[in-house]
């Protein structure tokens, strides 16, 4: 769940960046592919370790 909800965080923080600088929607559409893969293995990476934890 926890990285459902980063990825799409991600995809909207990364189109709204390429948006706020003036991109053309290719380059909004590689932003929120960029930012949702990075906010997506955040999210790996929390899960994992709250699982551990518990």
């Amino acid at each position: 769940m926890i990285v459902i909800i980063l990825t799409l965080l991600g995809v909207t923080v990364g189109a709204l960046t390429a948006k706020r600088r003036k991109g053309k929607p290719l380059d909004m559409a590689q932003y929120a592919a960029g930012y949702g893969i990075l906010f997506a293995l955040m999210g790996l990476i929390i899960t994992i370790a709250v699982e551990k934890s518990l």
